[in-house]
């Protein structure tokens, strides 16, 4: 466990994060980690789902969790004097959860509702197809949620069994930050986990027994009533702990994003920011740099309603990713590494729930707590010559992953994108 105390903070957050998440299920347990998410504060077997949740709100508290593709979270943000309380509520839904079947009947309802509104959220939906698009036939592949057909068949016994196998104790981790003393903590950890397994299958084994091929393909999804385009084009990316994880960081602030409805848009430094405002190239873009246990997805996701031209903005994107390889400026990556510290610093002091996620997913990630100045290190170290060299490593000449949904007709076909970075523009 691990601790981050806050002088004279007088509100805390504690949580738990567990290595595990949609990545080990399988084709029939899919979805399985998300429903145990939702089925954590529906009672306990001390505590039903409504004494919970009036425990919690007498103490002024939140109670929260998400799942992701590897890791699953609980947290509490308490009083000062209720740290005791949220451990105690914490180990209480993670090693007791009731797991009733008239309250699996009702969150069942819940997901697939759930569900449905994400297949709304165009975004979200073009990154499970991007995943699917890229892990083919792999569990990095499936969507958090899980498929219809799985959510409407789970069953308590899966629930259960999903506990059992994968909240272990070398695969969890106690985070505490803001007010809380170490020792005390400490303490309480070890009395409200003490009858965690310790014994089972570790997330080493599990990735080894599933690893997250990349497969070069492309998803599109053409719907012509639809007003925007929206594309993503990634390439294998590193795992956490390759050496090459930050220099693709500082590689993705180079890309940068761009909205034309933020304030500042015009102004917006990156090169590919700038061909997008002054050529009118779409609405926005992001890139975005995904790690994972034994992989990654490093690209650039765009939404444009210029549907006659996507060609040029596929060019802009790519070019820029050939800039990478060929000619990065020493501008550029300046720029990118002081944005880069910067938005990690805003985030790491936006309050103790921001610290406490950083804090628990360099433990199950990385196996330590990095320092921010080992971290600003690693990004001050990286130069032109590491750019050009991570560049070429990953993207030149490399395969790709597209996925697209909407007009999809102007954009240029897959053999386009996957020669672009090998035939220079230039």
């Amino acid at each position: 466990m691990a601790t981050e105390p806050t002088a004279h903070a007088e509100t805390a957050t504690v949580g738990v994060w567990i290595d595990a998440g949609s990545r080990y299920e399988d084709a029939t347990t899919n979805g399985t980690a998300h429903f145990l998410e939702h089925m954590a504060f529906k009672g306990t077997k001390s505590r039903t789902a409504a004494g919970l949740e009036e425990e919690i709100e007498n103490m002024g508290g939140h109670l929260n969790a998400y799942t992701s593709r590897e890791q699953t979270t609980y947290y509490a943000k308490v009083m000062k004097k209720d740290v005791g309380a949220a451990v105690d509520i914490l180990s209480d839904i993670l090693q007791n959860s009731a797991l009733e079947k008239p309250q699996i009947e009702r969150e069942r309802g819940v997901i697939l509702r759930e569900m449905e509104e994400v297949e709304k959220d165009v975004e979200e939906v073009l990154f499970d197809h991007l995943h699917a698009s890229a892990f083919q036939h792999t569990s990095l592949g499936t969507t958090i949620l899980g498929s219809e057909k799985c959510v409407r068949s789970v069953t308590q016994e899966d629930l259960q069994t999903y506990i059992k196998t994968h909240y272990t104790a070398p695969r969890m981790v106690v985070v505490g930050t803001g007010a809380v003393d170490h020792d005390e903590l400490v303490k309480l950890a070890e009395k409200a986990f003490a009858n965690l397994p310790t014994e089972g299958a570790s997330t080493k084994a599990l990735v080894a027994k599933n690893p997250g091929h990349f497969t070069g393909s492309e998803v599109r999804i053409r719907d012509d009533d639809m007003t925007t385009c929206n594309f993503a084009v990634a390439f294998k990316g590193a795992s956490w702990n390759s050496p090459d994880a930050v220099p693709l960081m500082v590689m993705q602030a180079m890309l940068g994003s761009w909205d034309k409805q933020a304030v500042g848009a015009a102004d917006m430094m990156s090169p590919l920011a700038q061909a997008f405002n002054a050529n009118k190239l779409g609405n926005s873009f992001m890139a975005f740099n995904t790690n994972y246990a034994d992989t990654g997805l490093f690209g650039v996701s765009v939404s444009s309603d210029n549907l006659e031209h996507l060609d040029d903005t596929a060019f802009a994107v790519m070019r820029e990713f050939q800039n990478l390889i060929y000619c990065p400026e020493e501008t550029d990556l300046s720029r990118a590494k002081e944005a880069l510290k910067s938005s990690l610093l805003l985030h790491s002091e936006s309050g103790t729930s921001a610290v406490a996620e950083e804090i628990g997913r360099q433990l199950l990630t990385y196996g330590k707590r990095m320092s921010r100045d080992e971290l600003f290190a690693r990004i001050d170290a990286v130069n032109v010559e590491t750019v050009k060299s991570v560049a070429w490593k990953y993207i030149r000449d490399q395969e790709v992953a597209i996925a697209a949904i909407g007009p999809t007709q102007f954009l240029p076909d897959y053999l386009w994108f996957r020669t672009s970075t090998y035939n220079n523009f230039y």
